[in-house]
């Protein structure tokens, strides 16, 4: 079979001296081409089943790309694909050699198939060799680059170009699962329930560690993207710390029969840190694990006793997964890259953002505006937490506007670019401490008014409210919670602190 292709046409030229180079064909199978056009000639089903990820550019062969792209047509249209309804548009086409046409070619591939059940091997060979042409083409690039950049020419860009074709290049040919049967949907939906029923607490999510608000919720389910809303000093970066820290803390790992490890409780936690350092986020998880305040941490004033417990705890901490990326300004797509290579390396089970107003989009989106390119930020995230399949928290702030209510309870319409935020998030949450505002009322002591004001603050003080703004899965409501501000500590409350339920 191999005699009739028109590999001719694409073999290296012969060596004219011995002391010439030998030339590297790049890789390719021209059986692999042949094989799999002959069966779609043959039955037209092979097309069917291997169009949702091959297309006409990863053959090697031009005239191999255009038939696969000329049968693919007729396919589309609902016409049969073989050699006598192809005949039409070949018929003028340059032979392949003297002794055959392209037409003659085409009865030859349909006379010489093999059976349609290899058709996806064949598919997948032809695939995986043209992304290895590309990988070589991407790394002659960054050569021909570096050698003729200017040398005053700073490398980051180059980098960075060479960064985005390569995570651009492990993202193609994700073109999803199709259409899935209500059975394996119903099956999917029974292992869920399953799997909460056999994890501890009965959650069908990844616990947050906090009781009441995993009543709420369900635990952090995957694929959800979470947003995590409130004013400066409400206590959104300190609640996510938490969260994190009771996930990576519970992790216990199971193994699966094929080999393959999965979280059984807790989970891996990425922590992308946009605003603080790693340092100033592990002294915050430190303190509130050793119950030592974070300022006597950073000024040394702690006392031997003291600094023993910081040694013990931190022992216990290092054998978190728990994994920091500091990188300030990143943009949505090098989150995600990221992101893909922590899952590849160490696994993950939980991704935190902190925040995504710090985040950046492309190049055009910026160019349109704030609220355009916080959209496509927004639709990024929850379509990294689809194709992870892992719970997202993304940190966000809230508009001013809410300072000039009485009431400075967060609502949906106080996010900013509320908008996109609000339609792609699967729940919102928002962080709210009645305390930071009551203090900051404080009447001169001894008056009428400041008996009044005590009496307030003794209510509030130490406590703060999650309020569930929206969940696509269970009720909205409010969630009460201990919060101690020397540890930056959030925990549960005693049951009779329950506020009520109310259904969306």
């Amino acid at each position: 079979m191999a005699n009739n292709t028109p590999r001719t046409r694409q073999t290296a030229p012969r060596e004219e001296a011995q002391d010439q180079p030998s030339f590297r064909a790049a890789p390719h199978n021209i059986e692999a081409e042949q094989a799999l056009l002959g069966a779609i000639l043959v039955n037209n089903d092979a097309h069917e089943r291997v169009s949702s990820f091959l297309k006409s550019e990863h053959f090697f062969d031009p005239l191999h790309a255009s038939i696969f792209e000329t049968a693919g047509k007729l396919v589309a249209a609902g016409k049969p694909a073989t050699p006598i309804t192809l005949r039409t548009y070949f018929e003028t086409a340059e032979p392949i050699d003297q002794n055959l046409t392209v037409p003659q070619y085409l009865g030859r591939l349909a006379a010489n198939a093999t059976t349609v059940i290899n058709a996806v091997a064949y598919a997948r060979t032809i695939y995986d060799l043209a992304i290895r042409r590309q990988l070589i083409l991407i790394g002659e690039d960054m050569v021909n680059l570096a050698y003729d950049s200017p040398i005053d020419a700073p490398p980051d860009e180059q980098i960075q170009e060479a960064e985005t074709r390569l995570f651009s290049l492990a993202e193609t040919g994700k073109y999803g699962q199709g259409f899935l049967s209500f059975e394996t949907a119903l099956t999917t939906a029974i292992t869920v329930a399953n799997n909460a029923f056999q994890r501890q607490g009965g959650l069908s999510g990844v616990s947050t560690g906090l009781r009441d608000l995993d009543a709420k919720m369900g635990g952090l389910q995957s694929s959800d993207l979470i947003i995590l809303a409130g004013r400066p000093s409400m206590g959104k970066t300190s609640l996510a710390t938490n969260i994190a820290y009771n996930i990576a803390k519970a992790y216990r790992a199971e193994t699966l029969p094929d080999g393959t490890t999965k979280a059984k409780d807790g989970g891996v936690v990425g922590f992308f840190s946009l605003e603080m350092s790693a340092e100033q986020l592990a002294t915050r998880i430190l303190a509130e694990q050793a119950e030592i305040s974070s300022s006597k941490i950073r000024r040394g004033e702690i006392s031997p006793e003291e600094f023993k417990q910081l040694v013990l705890v931190s022992q216990e901490m290092a054998r978190c997964p728990l994994y920091i990326d500091q990188t300030g300004g990143i943009s949505i797509a090098q989150l995600a890259a990221r992101a893909r290579k922590l899952k590849r390396q160490k696994g993950l089970d939980v991704l935190v953002v902190d925040y995504l107003q710090l985040l950046t989009g492309s190049a055009k989106r910026s160019s349109e505006g704030r609220v355009q390119e916080v959209s496509e930020i927004t639709t990024g995230l929850k379509a990294l937490a689809k194709e992870l399949s892992v719970p997202v928290i993304a940190l966000s702030q809230l508009s001013r506007q809410v300072e000039s209510r009485e009431d400075k309870r967060p609502q949906l319409s106080d996010l900013r670019e509320s908008g996109s935020i609000e339609q792609d998030a699967d729940v919102v949450l928002f962080v709210f401490r009645e305390e930071y505002y009551v203090e900051r009322t404080k009447p001169s002591e001894g008056t009428a008014q400041f008996q009044d004001w005590f009496a307030k603050m003794q209510m509030v003080q130490g406590k703060a409210e999650v309020i569930i703004g929206k969940q696509r899965h269970g009720p909205v409501g409010t969630v009460t919670l201990a919060f101690e501000g020397q540890f930056t500590r959030f925990s549960d409350l005693a049951h009779e602190h329950h506020m009520p339920d109310r259904e969306e």
